[in-house]
Order: C-alpha cells, then structure tokens, then sequence
C-alpha cells in the first residue's frame, strides 16, 4: 500500500514532491518464544532437585608410621653365639629359636640338677612309704621333703638359664637385619636383630585443639604416602593422648591401620585425612550459588515459574558439591545455569540441557526499551 502527497498550487516550496512510501509485509508477526501473555519476558534456565548426602568435616595431619608391636633383640648372658637359625627380614611365629648360644657348661650342670632331684624324688617316696608302715619317723619324711623341694628349685634356675641361651622370638612379627653371626661374642644388651609386627600398623599424628571435640576413638581415617602414590590406606582413630603439648596447643592422636603386603614401614611419613562429625545433609549443586558480599544466595523455582531468591548457609565443599544448613528444605528446584540473568520474582522457563545448548539464554530487555 503506497500513500502520495501531491504538490498542492498554493504550495510555499514549489517543485518538491513530499510522498511517503509505507511497505506492509505480508508475513505474519513472530511469536517470541520468551515472552509471558501479559508481555514479561520468561528467562531460560536449567534447573536441578537436591539430594541428601554424606557429609563430614575433614582434618588434615601429618602422620608417623609405627609398629603395631616392636622389639630389639638382645642377649641376656655373656657368651658366644653357636648358631643363628634365621634370616634377614624372615617372618617368625611367637617363640620361634632365633640364636643358640653356647651352653655345654650349663647343660651339664642341667643333667646333674635333673639326676639330683630323681634321686631326691626316689629318697622322699621310700621314707613315706616306710612312714606309712611306722618304720621311719615323721621327722626323717620331713627332713627328705625338703631336700626334694631344693633339688626341685635348682633344677627350674638351671633351666632357666639354660633358656638365656636360646634367644626366641616374643611375638609373631618380621626380623631386621642380622648384626650377629656364629662365634660371635655377645654380651647383655648386645643387638642381635629387630622384630616388628607390622601386619597391622600405628600412626601417631598431632591435631589442632580446634577439633579436639570432633575427635573420638572409632572414626575413619585414610593416609597416602609417597611410597606408594595414587593409592590409599584406610584405618581408625584408636586413641587420642590425655594431655595437650602447651607449646603448639595440639593433642597426639593414635589410629591403627590395617597393612596387608607389609607396604607400610614403621617411620614412613603419612599425609592423613580424618573424617570427624559425619552426618546427612542436603546437597547442593556448587553452580547454583549466587555470592553477593558474604552473603551465599540461590534461585529457586516455584510453582508459577517464578524465581525466588533464597540466602542460604553452606558448610563443607567438595568437588561440585556444597552442603546447605539452612534456608532450603531439601524439596526445592534450583537454578543451575541462568541464574545470573533473572530477578527476584522473575518469570523463568525451564529448558532441557538440549535445548538450553541449541538456544543460549537471552538477556531481559532494559527498562522502557
């Protein structure tokens, strides 16, 4: 449709035409597929639901290996060593002979002990029998009973010294390095090897007094060391120490971690994760947090798909995931992508991830634009 102003006779600028040329398409008018009914323009958003998950508050330490029981070796008599019955890093049963001393001389004197109280045993039988018929007096039973009884503890100190000779092994466990060997001359105190029982291991580690309430025997803890990188040690607090080093205000903790393989050494050093005061907690996705300040805000979705802005409280963090403690209930949908361009109130559409790629969220328009 064309519309011309011809010039008029009494026209003030001869020789100008004016015309106005005004073109109206055909086509019909888009339909803005983010536009409400009443003309509020709706904001694509992805959304998500909360979960309840696993939390805890986690406390790093440094951590020493120790053996669940450990030993020096030594002897307890001066005399040479007649023969060492094991091998470096050999594992031992308790009691098991480590090192024969030699003991000719005190297995002669045991021979003689042991044929002095069968002769002294031999005596006291016949003077009782010879009491029972009433040919011997109570007196002579008496004065025999005491010779048996010392023949007796002669020969238990005889074979008690006899053992000094023959070094065992207290407990089950894995030997050190041999420092001994035959025809050597050992004295009391004299290393001969170690002996460890490392199939179950102890760490002690130092824990600021911040977490002191946190800690109690039972909590899980896991450990890394660079001995063995990329793998990790479960165990269990088992102890926490009565007193507090005055001087770094932090308290000696124990735990016991199991040790299949015997991977783990006494002295290795141990980077130790403590898990304290675990609990159940909404979880929420670390993307939807909106920071304003100090302040941790979310966008909730409502019924009539309006945003509504929410402060929360969050707690522990981990990857992609932070833990609320207050201002959500656990049932609400929250924004996860869009956030920062709606509005408390604001009018929202929730998109699929597919359709959110193909048609990228478009900013509201200004104010009397």
């Amino acid at each position: 449709m064309f519309a011309v102003l011809s010039r008029s006779p009494r026209s003030r600028w001869p020789g100008v035409l004016l015309a106005a040329l005004v073109a109206c398409s055909g086509d019909p008018e888009p339909d803005p597929p983010l536009a409400a009914p009443g003309g509020e323009r709706a904001t694509p958003v992805l959304v998500a639901g909360l979960e309840q998950e696993d939390f805890a508050d986690r406390i790093e330490a440094l951590g020493t290996v120790l053996a669940n029981e450990s030993v020096v070796i030594t002897a307890q008599v001066t005399e040479k060593v007649q023969e060492v019955v094991f091998q470096d890093g050999q594992e031992v049963a308790q009691g098991d002979v480590l090192v024969e001393l030699t003991s000719a001389q005190q297995s002669a004197q045991l021979a003689e002990a042991r044929a002095n109280y069968a002769e002294a045993e031999r005596q006291y039988r016949r003077i009782s029998e010879l009491v029972s018929g009433g040919s011997e007096s109570r007196a002579r039973l008496e004065q025999q009973t005491s010779l048996r009884d010392a023949a007796a503890a002669r020969l238990r100190e005889l074979e008690a010294r006899l053992s000094d000779h023959l070094i065992r092994a207290p407990f089950a466990g894995v030997l050190g390095l041999r420092e001994v060997s035959p025809g050597t001359l050992v004295r009391p105190g004299d290393v001969i090897t170690t002996l460890d029982d490392i199939s179950v291991v102890k760490a002690d580690f130092s824990v600021p007094t911040a977490f002191l309430a946190a800690l109690r025997p039972g909590l899980a803890l896991s450990a890394v060391t660079a001995a063995w990188p990329g793998e990790r040690f479960g165990g269990t607090l088992t102890a926490i120490d009565t007193r507090v080093d005055p001087r770094t205000r932090a308290v000696r903790a124990r735990a016991e971690l199991p040790n299949p393989g015997h991977r783990l050494r006494p002295g290795m050093l141990l980077a130790i994760e403590l898990q304290a005061n675990p609990r159940r907690g909404i979880a929420l996705p670390e993307e939807a947090l909106v920071p304003v300040g100090e302040q941790k805000f979310v966008f909730a979705v409502d019924r009539e798909q309006r945003a509504r802005r929410i402060e929360v409280e969050i707690g522990r963090r981990r990857p992609g995931v932070v833990e609320v403690l207050a201002g959500l209930s656990g049932d609400e949908t929250v924004i996860v992508d869009g956030a920062d361009l709606v509005r408390d109130g604001g009018l929202v559409r929730i998109e699929t991830p597919h359709a959110a790629d193909a048609n990228p969220p478009v900013p509201p328009a200004a104010p009397g634009a």
